[in-house]
């Protein structure tokens, strides 16, 4: 999915998909632990979905977006400052996780190493991850360091998705480039998602589209006769 689904080109199938993906993030979301090491994570208890990238990529930004909460997950404005892994309920249908954010150039090597072995442990180790949703701005592409983590997710055996953030800031033609760059560097992984999804937090764009993509990977609405 490289863009926004329009009102006049939606089908009946992706109508319902966005309503149930709104539903589910409408409903009650809140944070239930915050782990430095793998002893201290919360039980394994139904699907999760991770939310990993550089540093001031947009992480919190995008978490919020998706959530409709202004302070859900906290933004900064200090890269780098994020080392845990932070995990909430959403509606006890599904867990999103803040992975720690990657990449910033004056982080220390021993944080470095230490967020690198947590994440590490966590991808491999988590039977209840059901997707990472990796963020790229959009501004400056992908980078190497965004490469090294893609491989680290395919030797993981992880399966993850691409999500272009802060595209509002980008011309239309600058959007397009991206993406398709995008769209190729995904095509070269083994376990990434075969498609991009392009999100601004700001104007709300693509989060409609990444909240039903994110729903379908939760557990089944009990409620969903009554709904």
């Amino acid at each position: 999915m490289s863009g926004p689904e329009t009102g006049d080109h939606l089908s009946e199938d992706d109508a319902l998909r966005l309503e149930q993906g709104r539903k589910l993030f409408a409903g009650q979301c809140d944070f239930i632990a915050a782990s430095t090491s793998i002893a201290n994570l919360p039980p394994m208890d139904g699907p999760e979905v991770a939310f990993a990238g550089r540093s001031n990529v947009g992480k919190s930004s995008l978490v919020n977006a998706l959530t409709g909460r202004k302070t859900l997950a906290r933004t900064s404005q200090t890269p780098g400052r994020t080392k845990q892994l932070i995990f909430f309920d959403l509606a006890q249908r599904m867990r999103l996780v803040d992975l720690p954010g990657y990449g910033y150039a004056k982080a220390s090597k021993s944080d470095i190493k230490t967020w690198t072995g947590l994440t590490l442990a966590f991808l491999k180790g988590r039977q209840t991850l059901m997707r990472v949703m990796l963020l790229i701005d959009s501004r400056r592409g992908v980078l190497d360091v965004d490469r090294e983590i893609m491989k680290i997710f395919d030797d993981s055996a992880v399966s993850w998705a691409l999500v272009l953030t802060k595209m509002d800031k980008l011309k239309k033609q600058e959007q397009d480039a991206v993406i398709a760059a995008a769209e190729k560097e995904a095509a070269t992984h083994v376990a990434a998602w075969p498609g991009v999804f392009a999100t601004s937090s700001e104007k709300g764009l693509g989060i409609a589209e990444l909240r039903a993509h994110i729903t379908n990977l939760s557990r089944p609405n009990p409620n969903a006769m009554d709904a």
